[in-house]
Parts: C-alpha cells; sequence; structure tokens
C-alpha cells in the first residue's frame, strides 16, 4: 500500500465534511486501527453506507472521494439500499472517476494534480496508462454522462446535486469547453 498519498490525518477535515453535506454525504470518523464499516476493498479504504462516507485518519482522499461520487452518481433506488457495493456499471464508474477529480480541485492542498498523482501511486488503471492522460483524452464517455446527469453545468463544474435530483434531459454538446473531444485512438 502506498505511504505518499494524501489522507484524512494530512489536512484540515472541515472544507471535506462541507463540501460532502453539500450532496447529503456526512463523513463519519473511525477510531485508528478499527475496522471501516462498510469499506469495499478493506484496509484503509473508505466505507460507503447509505448517506455516510466511513473513514480513518489513514484513509486516503482519494478513496473518500471516489466513494463519495459513487454516492452522487447512483441513483436514489441505490442510494437508499446502499452498503458497501455501490453497483455500478462501467460508465457510471468512469463517470465517477471524473468527478472525483473535479471535486479535488474543490478542496485547498489537493486539487487535480494531486488526485492525479495519488490516483497513478495507488493503483487505478487506465488504458492509456495514467488518470491525466484518460482524464484529458480517453474520458469524453464520462463527462458526456456527467451532463446528461446534469451532474455538472455546461463549463464542466459540479452542480452540486445527486444524480435524480433534477430529471434526466439531453444537453447540447456542442460548444462546451474542452467538448467535443476527439475520439480515442486504439
Amino acid at each position: 500500500m502506498p505511504t505518499d498519498v494524501l489522507r484524512l490525518v494530512d489536512i484540515d477535515a472541515a472544507p471535506l465534511e462541507e463540501l460532502l453535506s453539500r450532496f447529503d454525504l456526512r463523513l463519519r470518523r473511525c477510531p485508528a486501527g478499527a475496522p471501516i464499516p462498510a469499506s469495499y476493498w478493506g484496509e484503509c479504504e473508505a466505507g460507503l453506507a447509505r448517506g455516510q462516507v466511513h473513514a480513518r485518519g489513514d484513509t486516503p482522499l482519494h478513496s473518500i472521494l471516489h466513494e463519495s461520487c459513487h454516492y452522487i452518481c447512483m441513483d436514489e433506488a441505490r442510494r437508499q439500499r446502499l452498503d458497501t457495493d455501490a453497483g455500478s456499471d462501467d460508465a457510471e464508474e468512469n463517470a465517477v472517476c471524473y468527478l472525483q477529480v473535479l471535486l479535488a480541485d474543490e478542496l485547498d492542498g489537493f486539487g487535480r494534480e494531486r488526485m492525479f498523482a495519488d490516483m497513478d501511486r495507488w493503483g487505478y488503471s487506465f488504458r492509456l496508462g495514467s488518470s491525466r492522460a484518460w482524464f484529458e483524452r480517453d474520458a469524453a464517455d464520462a463527462l458526456d454522462w456527467l451532463l446528461r446527469h446534469q451532474l455538472l453545468d455546461a463549463e464542466q463544474r459540479p452542480r452540486f446535486r445527486l444524480r435524480d435530483q433534477a430529471a434526466v434531459e439531453q444537453i447540447p454538446l456542442s460548444g462546451l469547453i474542452g467538448y467535443p473531444r476527439k475520439p480515442p485512438k486504439f
């Protein structure tokens, strides 16, 4: 397990708690060394059950944001029965990864550059070899998913709402910043 990623203990948690509260999420801290409830991956990885993200001081921030983004991106029916396994499909998982990068920019001292580095150090796997390359050149499907579900605005900024808080509508994608992107080369 990499030791050089930013962890909950490394930050003032108040801004993180405020960010999560904008999505009706609550951060639940666990004692050092205690098992993390609802952690899909175990060890120090964040846990997710209904509207609560469980973490210890050694939980990586990328893990907290990743699990939080699962909650944001899932539909209301899954949120109501959520306990440990987010149960997403590939399209939603890509949207989760994209959104966690954007939400990292909402936390002073974290940001997307550190998120990219931490994701790569932790072993997130992308076909272009790095999280930055994926985000910049191969994530048009994730961006489209987030726009269709109205989780981002036309400038690709988080709208601070949960999926299903507004009806899904087709948003014209022409004219968006950075869109359309070139199709990925295989």
